[in-house]
């Protein structure tokens, strides 16, 4: 039955489109072509682009547009030469503007979002494999933005999904925006237009062995005012720049620079925890640091001791009202170096391997003594080697003050590789493993292949399967039964992309017992099946609308058994204004809940077992984010198991000039049930003031009125090269409920203050 369904559901997602969509896109003739020129004198990075270095260089223009008006003439000249030395590759932009004064700066912060500014952005292909590589941006305000990808920047390939400034979503992500590599920039601005000077050290990139080479590559220009979007070597509009198969192509000299470099730190802080008995301020030390070392000019080893990640942001809270665990993606940088290597299986719902799980438990920090990890390409396959040792930790118990352990002495290990192929095409495998160091006997093992497979430019279809291991104590009744004791899970999918067109079709199986526990699985045993068409329709006669996108997608869950455990179709249509503003209207849900045994969704609120079908309305719109003043707002309302909820969100966002960012965000849940009804909400600050693109003050204040806790996290950085420098970090969780209704006394709850410095030390030098 399921088989048949889901062989018409193909059928009709493959059709839908009129007759000759399946048709592959010509996206035109030959790419362009580039020749980095060798500089007798290096030119000096100020912004400037008047170094003698500059004339001699072959002159790239010829810009064309992606974004709204697909391989038009960009509407302001772009000139781009490229020169190298010994050490570097040096790349200068000469960004014309008939209206300098309208120029958008954006936020100057590294790594800030280069969408809702006038940007420039420079991707290499430095393999030339079509689908990995490195990405190097500014602003005119001067930021460092820089990223790597893989799978061309996304799970479809480098097809549409978020922009430039798109942050990594786990370790499923295809482009990584945590990666800080160690470069320079600087920006210049006239009655012409603005002006950016990189510098990016060869031991900054991967390639093969030195020698004369050929990289893939290509550039982006975003001009804001009129939401457009230039790229040197045309791309379809439903490509991203990271769409590294057509990319244009650079020949150059590329020495052969191994990197060796050294991040020491030192780290004081002062902690003091007043939920237990009699606090105590505790001042500790400590002091560590990661190395990396080329093992030729492709395959990096990184060292790490004594791991720390005492700047990392903090996780945005979130409201649970499912049965089912909220995914946090990973921030902490050592692990987001190269994770698009260890990235096997359904990001953020099935994950065979997520580095969260290493170094945290329950919450709370779990101290990493030491590590290593092994990346590059290798014969051609692409290689990840990572191994941690953490050590145990403990709490102490609210009640007797006695400590208590959440979690042993753990190894962890994971070994991946792949090999790629043409037009988006490779196969992998990956084994990972958590052995308890002091009790051999309790371990865990996963292991999993990968594949992708591209047919022309506009079909692309995934699939992977992974097994698990876990050994039941001794004692202890095996009670498990079915292909390989239930631990499995596998998943086979495609996508069809064009200019015009988006569907896509999955299906994906999890077995009762499926243990990744160095992976993420949101949820246990179950078939789901989805599917999704959009449509994006472009008035390109209105000089102030872009496009309509109508949509419908449907998803479902069933039990191994067959129980329909949850569903949700979804019909909605998107109003895309030419300055980026948009909304949705009108989106309607048909929801529907399996419940085989009851669900208590807030203490004293039970939901029967039983089957609940709904529908609900959806409201979502934001206005032109490049403005200093900007606000996004939406909301969900209709009905909820036994009952109804409503449930509002909105944000408000102030940007002065480039320097202050500011904004308010609310998220609200009001849930009326048979059996109860209860509201919840969460409400967030962030702020940040630059003084300059490395120096800067960023706080996050949140309020969770589940827990009735205000959470504060205050991060002064003084940013050297590659994420280093100095930091000052303010933690303060304070509770603000009553005794009587959480059981936790009003005032502080968590106090920290933590002082890092870090240097990055080249030994090449």
């Amino acid at each position: 039955m399921l088989a048949t369904r889901f062989r018409s559901l193909l059928l009709a997602t493959l059709f839908l489109a009129p007759a000759g969509i399946l048709e592959a896109q010509v996206t035109g003739g030959s790419r362009p072509a580039a020749t980095a020129v060798a500089a007798a004198v290096a030119p000096v990075v100020d912004g400037r682009l008047d170094d003698d270095a500059w004339r001699e260089a072959q002159v790239l223009s010829g810009m064309v547009q992606r974004e709204p008006l697909e391989g038009t003439p960009v509407s302001e000249r772009t000139e781009v030469r490229i020169v190298y030395d010994d050490e570097a590759l040096y790349v200068g932009a000469w960004l014309y503007d008939g209206r300098p004064e309208s120029l958008v700066f954006g936020q100057t912060l590294r790594d800030a979002s280069l969408d809702d500014a006038d940007a420039f952005l420079v991707v290499l292909d430095t393999y030339r494999d079509g689908q990995n590589g490195f990405a190097f941006g500014t602003t005119p305000a001067g930021i460092e933005y820089d990223g790597q990808f893989s799978n061309e920047g996304g799970g479809g390939g480098g097809g549409r999904g978020g922009g430039i400034g798109r942050q990594q979503s786990g370790s499923g992500g295809g482009f990584n925006l945590n990666w800080d590599g160690s470069w320079e920039v600087a920006t210049t601005t006239d009655g012409e237009g603005w002006y950016a000077e990189m510098r990016i050290p060869f031991a900054t990139l991967r390639y093969g062995e030195g020698g004369p080479q050929t990289w893939g590559l290509n550039f982006q220009r975003n001009i804001r005012r009129n939401n457009e979007l230039s790229v040197w070597a045309p791309l379809p509009r439903q490509f991203e720049v990271y769409r590294v198969s057509l990319a244009g192509s650079l020949d150059l000299q590329a020495p052969t620079s191994r990197i060796a470099t050294v991040s020491p730190y030192v780290l004081s802080d002062v902690f003091k925890d007043y939920s237990v008995a009699s606090p105590e301020a505790d001042f500790g030390t400590k002091v560590g640091g990661d190395a990396k070392i080329g093992l030729n000019q492709s395959l990096t080893l990184d060292l790490t001791v004594n791991t720390d990640f005492a700047q990392a942001e903090v996780d945005d809270q979130q409201v649970n009202l499912t049965r089912f665990s909220l995914f946090f993606p990973e921030k902490r940088g050592f692990f987001l170096e190269n994770a698009g290597t260890f990235s096997v299986g359904a990001g953020r719902s099935a994950e065979l391997f997520f580095s969260r799980r290493i170094g945290l438990a329950g919450g709370q920090e779990v101290p990493i003594h030491g590590g290593a990890r092994l990346t590059g390409k290798l014969g051609g396959m692409q290689l990840g080697l990572l191994n941690i040792q953490t050590g145990d930790a403990f709490e102490l118990d609210a009640v007797t003050g006695t400590p208590q352990q959440v979690a042993p002495d753990n190894n962890f290990g994971v070994v991946r590789a792949f090999q790629e192929f043409d037009n988006r095409t490779r196969i992998g495998a990956i084994v990972v493993s958590r052995i308890n160091t002091g009790s051999p006997d309790d371990y865990n093992l996963t292991y999993g292949v990968d594949g992708r497979l591209g047919i022309g430019e506009d079909v692309t279809f995934d699939g992977w399967a992974g097994l698990t291991t876990t050994p039941i104590p001794d004692g202890t009744p095996d009670t498990r039964s079915g292909f390989n004791n239930g631990e499995y899970g596998f998943s086979v999918g495609g996508e069809y992309l064009t200019r015009d067109w988006e569907s896509s079709l999955g299906y994906r199986q999890i077995g009762e017992d499926f243990n990744p526990e160095v992976g993420f699985v949101n949820r246990r045993e179950y078939r789901r099946v989805n599917a999704r068409v959009l449509y994006h329709w472009r008035t390109e006669g209105v000089s102030w609308f872009r496009e309509f996108r109508p949509h419908a997608s449907w998803e479902q869950y069933w039990s191994l058994g067959g129980f329909s455990e949850s569903y949700l179709v979804h019909l909605d249509n998107h109003f895309q204004f030419e300055n980026g503003a948009l909304f949705q209207l009108p989106g309607f849900n048909f929801t529907g809940e399996g419940l085989e045994v009851p669900f208590e969704i807030r203490p004293g609120i039970v939901i029967p077992a039983g089957s609940y079908n709904n529908v609900e309305w959806q409201f979502r719109s934001n206005t032109n984010r490049s403005s200093p003043l900007s606000f996004s707002a939406g909301w969900t309302l209709g009905g909820f198991y036994t009952g109804t909820q409503f449930s509002p969100d909105a944000q408000l966002s102030y940007r002065f000039r480039d320097q202050f960012t500011a904004s308010v965000r609310l998220n609200y849940f009001d849930v009326r049930l048979d059996e109860g009804d209860f509201s919840t909400a969460v409400l967030g600050f962030n702020g940040s003031y630059a003084f300059t693109p490395r120096l800067y003050l960023q706080a996050n204040v949140q309020y969770n009125d589940d827990t009735e806790d205000i959470g504060t996290n205050v991060r002064l950085g003084w940013l050297d090269t590659a994420g280093t420098g100095l930091f000052i970090v303010y933690n303060d969780t304070e509770h603000i409920g009553s005794l009587a209704r959480t059981g936790i006394p009003g005032g502080a709850r968590q106090r920290q203050i933590v002082i890092k410095y870090t240097r990055l030390f080249d030994l090449t030098r």
